[in-house]
């Protein structure tokens, strides 16, 4: 194996969180604000890009972080050492509601595509790169589907699905439309495009995007129920306006509701 061979176990329900056993020398490299935990003798070490491939020059590494920007991500990457004699544990955290998925890539033939954010992180050795689209269609009109990241080696790798993940083996010619934002990702042997949902009131009143992915097997994708774009509309949406304090805005109480609980003051 190129990639290093760890061993991991998942915990929680809800807000889980991945607890990956290092044996010595061993390394997991992490999206920076993943970290969770860790064991003594776990080096930590800020690296430019994804620190897949050694001796590559200052342009290769520059090149290889470059790809990072594009996906909204750090130039920066966390790698995790274990310099001690001993096997050691160190964990990441999902970072908001959902569930973790360990994806072995040498069960996927080398090569994974997943949505720009759900990386979590992977064993050292695995390559975080852009999956660049053949077809202009994804690229102007794919919203936020249409910047995919592709998880390259045989090692282990783990991304994140918020709210329930939902997993669907698609037989060869099968075909499933997703939300563009629910998509998590899907084996190299998924072929994928992004096509117009059409109808113009679908367009101006159906309240959904204007684009969904379309995915045709064979192969497995994964879906999930709460993607972060969504929950955050949500918080913003309920969140005060204004500068001032507006807690019963909006309310049937409205302002009575203050001096109800007794936060109005004279």
């Amino acid at each position: 194996m190129n990639a290093h061979e760890i061993d991991f176990e998942i915990h929680g329900e809800e807000m889980q969180y991945v607890s990956v056993e290092l044996d010595p020398m061993e390394a997991v490299v992490a999206e920076a604000g993943s970290f969770m935990m860790m064991d003594p003798n776990i080096r930590m070490e800020t690296i430019f890009g994804d620190g897949s491939k050694k001796d590559t020059g200052v342009l290769g590494k520059i090149f290889s972080a470059g790809k990072r920007i594009l996906t909204g991500e750090s130039l920066f990457m966390t790698a995790f050492y274990n310099d001690g004699q001993a096997k050691r544990s160190v964990s990441f955290a999902s970072p908001y509601p959902g569930k973790i998925v360990p994806i072995d890539l040498s069960e996927k033939g080398g090569k994974f595509i997943c949505q720009k954010d759900a990386f979590l992180c992977a064993a050292k050795g695995v390559s975080v790169g852009i999956e660049f689209s053949k077809r202009l269609g994804r690229g102007f009109f794919g919203g936020e589907g249409f910047i995919m990241q592709k998880l390259e080696g045989d090692g282990m790798a783990f991304v994140h699905a918020g709210g329930t993940m939902a997993r669907r083996e698609l037989q060869p010619g099968e075909k499933l439309r997703v939300d563009t934002g629910c998509l998590v990702g899907f084996s190299q042997t998924v072929d994928y495009d992004i096509e117009f949902i059409g109808g113009i009131r679908n367009t101006l009143f159906g309240g959904e995007g204007l684009f969904f992915a379309t995915l045709t097997g064979p192969g497995v994708v994964y879906i999930q129920s709460l993607p972060f774009s969504r929950l955050a509309d949500r918080i913003w949406a309920a969140a005060p306006k204004g500068g001032g304090k507006d807690k019963g805005e909006g309310s049937i109480l409205g302002g009575l509701g203050d001096l109800i609980d007794g936060d109005n003051r004279f």
